[in-house]
């Protein structure tokens, strides 16, 4: 669901990850898992953020996105030209800063603790 290659759309990922969440949190929520779940949320993020990283291919749409997300010109034409791996810059503090997990909420993605604590209450 999170490969680089696989060719999914942004909404036919976002599905497919929800429907996952629900699934596999909903199937194990009987166990003690809280730790657990937060590092696969951690994870899921970092996963998310390389793969829109490698969607955004070019520099000039890595910078128009940078701008678009809040980041001034000089420091949005710098990050987008880094040519470290996908994998290395997801956690890097350039897309925690922009893709932030509050974004992701927004986007209406499922988060595993989110999901998981509301399952539980």
């Amino acid at each position: 669901m999170t490969g680089k290659s696989n060719g999914l759309s942004v909404e036919e990922r976002k599905k497919r990850i929800n429907d996952t969440v629900r699934g596999w949190v909903n199937y194990y929520k009987l166990a003690d898992m809280k730790n657990l779940v937060t590092r696969l949320d951690q994870w899921t993020r970092r996963r998310m953020r390389m793969v829109t990283w490698k969607r955004w291919k070019r520099v000039r749409t890595r910078f128009h996105w940078f701008k678009k997300l809040g980041i001034n010109k000089r420091k949005a034409w710098e990050w987008a030209n880094r040519r470290k791996g996908y994998w290395r810059i997801s956690s890097s503090h350039i897309l925690a800063r922009t893709l932030t997990n509050e974004l992701f909420r927004r986007a209406r993605y499922i988060s595993f603790l989110d999901y998981y604590l509301s399952v539980r209450s």
